[in-house]
């Protein structure tokens, strides 16, 4: 397997120092910014090979349950249509095109949506949920119109290369579109607790942002809008503590599935009550599991401006 050495993906700084080793996976933590990423890493994650390959996880019966389950989505929804009512929507790193399928089922005729992978059998599955795709690499597509949104759930930790992505979405919105990027969050209170026996500490995972770091990612061309913490999943804390050997794709899609029945079982509704209460206040110490950035590309040039953040860690 070839390996390819990375410079920081925050600021393209060349100095970094050992962080973390878990079984195979190196991450190094850079001298100028803090950023912490996997270096080296194979050269498949930067092709994309890799994710046209390893369709399984993403096509298990647990997965896709979870992920078209009608709850799945609730939060990125919410807070997507805070912003975007209406207009044309590109989901980057689609998959299965869970997201998009649940927004034109929630909200019929109100959005014209497209979704693109390198992931050709999830590419297979979005088709046969009615979900419009466009196959090939993000960065060498070109689109015919500008999009008033586009997303990117889960899936900037994965990207070797994330700048040129967000410089790409600027150059795809229309002037004072909305981009949404989520990632899983390093100083939440499961990473705190879990250290690298955290199931989400895996190869795949190539950058792991904390709300500073994800901040310095973000392109000039971009105002940051929001800034939060969100989700929390306290099954996956104290799975983590009790297993000797590491969490596989069979059972992160597992846990994904009895997630999401809990989350639909009415006769634990006082539990989801306290759960809810716990995710809020998680949420609002910037604690939870996943950091969400709302980035709207600005209508004139200038300096990068911040407002309507929950904190800065």
């Amino acid at each position: 397997m070839e390996f390819l050495q990375r410079r920081c993906p925050a600021c393209d700084g060349g100095a970094a120092a050992d962080f973390l080793r878990k079984g195979d996976l190196r991450l190094v933590r850079c001298n100028a910014c803090e950023m912490i990423f996997a270096n080296p890493v194979p050269r498949e994650f930067e092709t994309g090979d890799f994710y046209d390959h390893s369709g399984q996880y993403y096509l298990s019966p647990d997965k896709l349950a979870g992920d078209f389950a009608p709850v799945r989505f609730n939060r990125e929804l919410r807070l997507f249509r805070r912003h975007v009512e209406t207009g044309r929507v590109l989901d980057v790193g689609c998959s299965t095109g869970a997201f998009l399928h649940q927004l034109q089922s929630r909200f019929p005729n109100s959005y014209d949506v497209l979704g693109t992978d390198v992931a050709g059998p999830a590419l297979d599955h979005a088709e046969t949920k009615g979900v419009p795709v466009r196959r090939g690499k993000f960065l060498e597509q070109k689109f015919e119109h500008p999009f008033d949104a586009i997303t990117f759930w889960a899936v900037v930790e994965h990207l070797v290369h994330p700048r040129p992505f967000l410089a790409k979405a600027a150059e795809t919105l229309r002037p004072g579109g909305f981009c949404f990027i989520l990632v899983p969050n390093f100083r939440s209170l499961a990473t705190r607790i879990l250290g690298a026996r955290y199931r989400y500490i895996l190869p795949q995972h190539v950058n792991y942002f904390t709300a500073s770091t994800l901040i310095k990612l973000c392109s000039p061309e971009f105002e940051i809008r929001r800034l939060t913490s969100t989700h929390f999943n306290p099954l996956v804390i104290l799975g983590d503590l009790r297993g000797r050997a590491p969490a596989t794709d069979s059972t992160r899609a597992t846990l994904l599935g009895r997630t999401t029945k809990m989350k639909q079982n009415r006769a634990l509704a006082p539990l989801r009550l306290a759960y809810s209460a716990a995710e809020s206040i998680l949420s609002r110490l910037m604690l939870a599991d996943n950091l969400v950035v709302v980035l709207q590309r600005k209508k004139s040039k200038g300096e990068l401006k911040v407002s309507g953040l929950n904190s800065a860690r």
